[in-house]
């Protein structure tokens, strides 16, 4: 009789703690302070909407359900749209190296299927440094197909059938080019270059380092026709 009442209040008991504990991680917990090297946000359904990691254990990209195949060694945010493609985030290195500074930053939006459109980008090395806002036209087509033919490239065990492979399968794949560049150049001067489809410069509106405007206008080949203020 009293074996039976036991294992009931027993039983019993494990529901209740069971049901309290589900309650209490369904519930926002404040933990203060963690520390750790990646941590994964995923939809209801488990797709990965979200990547915040160290260098060392970053993801390397995925879209159109195929996995990039290569190393990612930068700490930063990654985002994923509904599908689970990567969509562009944020990354960030520096480091010294041989006593000379190289450091970048990224804050990039892509284009659906497709690289990164828009974007932020800083970099720097050998003293030189390049920060802007920069405008892609991406093409129409998958960039998976890229990618499957450059994750077969590089599956290549000879070096240089490897390099020939991934440089034909870069070469077939349709070009991205810039079409608005906003900052400030390795040359210290400050512009805005406006590019047609081709990626080709047609107007450039430049402060060169010593504090001198220019206007200049350029061809389909990228030849200077004409700038005012003239002579400079």
């Amino acid at each position: 009789m009293w074996m039976r009442v036991y294992v009931v209040v027993s039983s019993l008991a494990l529901v209740v703690l069971s049901t309290a504990a589900f309650r209490q991680a369904s519930r926002p917990q404040n933990l203060g302070e963690i520390t750790v090297e990646r941590i994964n946000v995923v939809d209801a359904n488990g797709t990965l909407r979200l990547v915040i990691s160290n260098k060392d254990r970053q993801h390397p990209g995925i879209i159109g359900g195929v996995t990039i195949d290569r190393p990612r060694p930068v700490a930063g945010l990654l985002f994923f749209n509904d599908m689970g493609d990567e969509v562009g985030g944020l990354a960030f290195t520096g480091q010294d190296r041989d006593g000379k500074g190289a450091a970048s930053g990224t804050f990039t939006f892509d284009q659906l299927h497709q690289d990164q459109t828009i974007g932020l980008r800083y970099s720097e090395g050998d003293g030189k440094r390049r920060a802007a806002l920069e405008v892609w036209d991406r093409p129409d087509t998958h960039l998976g197909d890229l990618v499957r033919a450059l994750n077969a490239a590089n599956a290549i065990a000879d070096p240089a059938r490897r390099q020939a492979a991934v440089a034909a399968a870069r070469q077939a794949a349709p070009a991205g080019h810039t079409r608005v560049f906003v900052g400030k150049d390795v040359d210290r001067s400050a512009s805005v270059a406006l590019s047609d489809a081709a990626g080709t410069p047609r107007l450039k509106l430049t402060v060169d380092a010593g504090g001198d405007p220019r206007i200049e206008f350029l061809d389909e080949k990228g030849q200077v026709v004409q700038r005012l203020p003239q002579g400079k």
